[in-house]
């Protein structure tokens, strides 16, 4: 059966042919549609604006076979993060469809001794724990299994061990050892690629490094005498999910992908990649933090459909410490409906056989195999620190210039700020060591713009016992450098404001009006606009009474052809510091241009010193 059988026949000719035209009359430079409309990603991957059956890297079931051999049923484990030892929190989560846990044990956490109390009530054999401790991972997993040997019950989930310097994989291969002998359901090493993508890495560099890790983690089990099935049965990786729903889904396609190329070559065809999947915490916002609930809902319905075998939502105001009950509840209640009222995790492998999410899923795993074989030649994860932080700097610079000129847009932040929000705040009480965010610790260097430094999050992995600080990575989120700026115009005793002087009807000076408005309130700055009008005298009586020095003129080209310079002299007459035009034109009087794709963080930080905010 055809189902376009009713339909004309078209071709990637046809297309190619109806796009030329359109871009020949948008006035873009000639060439083929497939090069003007393409996107390129941080990975080196270019996404074409068409795809179709011939971009199909390979043929049916695709991913099926990794989706079917799931243990837990249809759909996904439901993993909440806790790390405050709170028991009725976790009780809650539990009761409410929270289908395992993930602890964070150390100092500024849950500390290992609490651990009893705070799995009080949890049935150990029905929930699975994931622990998270860094350097008191066996303290930990010690306490983990105490527990349960006291209760004589079974225990499922991971020990959290890592894999990178001396002391964790001693660590690592102690436990696996114990696990593979006496506990069946629990594996001890999770090979964490998530601080790549928190220090600001793309797709490619997480995997490369991910596998990577993985490979050094088999070999020192195998070394310690495990076969090479148990090595690969007890591992499980951790990965971030984004706001990019298609890049989500082929990373973890990818992932799955590369790992049983790892397993092929070792000879254990069979293994499969366990994977769990946590909402990023680089795209979180303290900024207009409820937009944080459409972000990791995005993110988790992605990660679904990208095959992850455990997801975790972050609560949308992790950003501010521990989250709440409502914070948690939404979260959980995110999965809960993409589970059951949405039927994310009924089919296996929805995406499989998609031309686009085919062709990406191949293209990503060919360059993160490339950057594994380059960590593996300069000597593993550990012997390649530098390299990978050179790999991960770049492409964070590559995605913070992006921000800045607003291609990266962040809603409620760099893209439709709302001045009139009243920040979230938690008690003074509760320390941000302890907040549910992985790196919630390092907020404030975060948020003053951190980018290399070795040992950055020293203290945030003191205080959460996590073994994330990779490499000296730092943790960074995108919103960091424009919500500065925000929290320093807030702090102000009045809120710092510019003057957009509108030339024209509203119709006329509406658009580049609100263009402006919503690039300068992106740092936190208000806005006024002198209204309909053409006479420069009056124009610069209104900038004159709004008590602003710096003005935006704002208008359309044909105006600007007519009153731009007359109007800019009358304004800095009226005593303005420095005069914008949004547009690209250039006028006697005008300082500078703002447009779509300028520096806007270079923008704002030059108006605070026109304003004379210090910085």
């Amino acid at each position: 059966m055809r189902l376009a059988a009713g339909f004309p026949s078209t071709t990637r000719d046809d297309w190619r042919a109806l796009a030329l035209e359109v871009l020949r009359r948008s006035g873009a430079r000639a060439g083929s549609p497939e090069e003007a409309l393409a996107t390129p990603t941080y990975d080196g991957v270019t996404l074409a604006p068409l795809y179709d059956a011939a971009d199909l890297p390979a043929a049916p079931p695709f991913d099926r076979a990794a989706r079917a051999a799931r243990a837990a049923g249809p759909g996904w484990d439901v993993r909440q993060r806790h790390a405050v030892p709170d028991p009725e929190a976790v009780l809650a989560d539990l009761e409410n469809g929270v289908t395992s846990l993930w602890l964070v044990v150390g100092d500024g956490a849950i500390p290992p001794g609490e651990l009893g109390r705070v799995l009080k009530d949890v049935y150990l054999d029905l929930a699975p724990i994931a622990l998270e401790a860094g350097p008191r991972t066996a303290e930990a997993a010690g306490a983990l299994l105490a527990l349960a040997a006291e209760r004589g019950t079974a225990v499922t989930g991971n020990l959290g061990a890592g894999v990178t310097g001396a002391d964790a994989k001693e660590t690592a291969v102690r436990l696996a050892l114990r696990c593979a002998a006496d506990f069946p359901g629990l594996r001890a090493v999770t090979v964490d690629a998530t601080p790549y993508h928190d220090a600001g890495g793309g797709d490619a560099d997480e995997l490369g490094c991910s596998i990577a890790l993985g490979v050094s983690g088999l070999r020192a089990l195998t070394d310690a005498g495990l076969g090479a099935a148990e090595a690969f049965g007890q591992l499980e990786f951790r990965y971030a999910a984004t706001g990019d729903q298609f890049a989500t889904i082929a990373k973890l396609r990818a992932a799955r992908r590369l790992w049983g190329r790892v397993a092929e070559v070792c000879g254990v065809p069979e293994a499969s990649q366990l994977q769990h999947a946590v909402t990023s915490s680089a795209m979180m916002t303290a900024r207009d933090p409820y937009v944080n609930m459409l972000r990791t809902t995005v993110a988790c319905f992605a990660a679904g459909v990208g095959g992850a075998d455990a997801v975790t939502v972050q609560p949308f105001d992790a950003c501010f410490g521990p989250p709440d009950a409502f914070a948690r509840r939404i979260a959980r209640n995110t999965q809960a409906l993409l589970l059951e009222e949405a039927g994310v995790g009924r089919v296996a492998d929805p995406a499989g056989g998609s031309w686009y999410v085919e062709r990406r899923t191949e293209e990503l795993a060919e360059r993160a195999w490339a950057w594994f074989q380059e960590i593996e030649a300069a000597g593993g994860p550990e012997a390649a620190e530098s390299l990978i932080a050179e790999r991960v700097a770049a492409t964070r610079r590559r995605r913070d210039a992006d921000i800045a000129h607003r291609r990266f847009p962040i809603t409620g932040v760099s893209e439709f700020p709302n001045l009139a929000e009243r920040p979230l705040a938690r008690p003074a009480t509760e320390s941000p060591a302890t907040a549910e965010a992985p790196g919630a610790a390092a907020e404030a260097d975060a948020v003053a713009g951190v980018d290399t430094v070795a040992g950055a999050d020293a203290a945030a992995e003191a205080d959460t016992g996590a073994d994330t600080a990779v490499g000296g990575l730092p943790r960074v989120r995108y919103a960091r450098e424009f919500e500065a700026l925000r929290d320093l115009a807030d702090a102000q005793p009045e809120r710092p404001k510019v003057f957009l002087a509108t030339i024209g009807p509203v119709a006329v000076h509406t658009p580049r009006a609100t263009f402006a408005a919503n690039l300068f309130q992106a740092g936190g700055l208000a806005t006024e606009t002198a209204g309909p009008g053409e006479d420069p005298e009056q124009i610069a009586t209104a900038f004159a009474v709004s008590g602003s020095a710096v003005a935006c003129l704002c208008s359309s080209d044909r105006m600007y052809d007519q009153h731009a310079e007359a109007v800019a002299a009358a304004l800095r007459r009226a005593g303005a510091r420095r005069v914008w035009l949004a547009g690209k034109q250039s006028h006697a009087g005008v300082d500078a241009c703002l447009h779509a794709g300028c520096d806007a963080l270079d923008v704002l930080r030059t108006t605070f010193d026109d304003l004379g905010v210090a910085r």
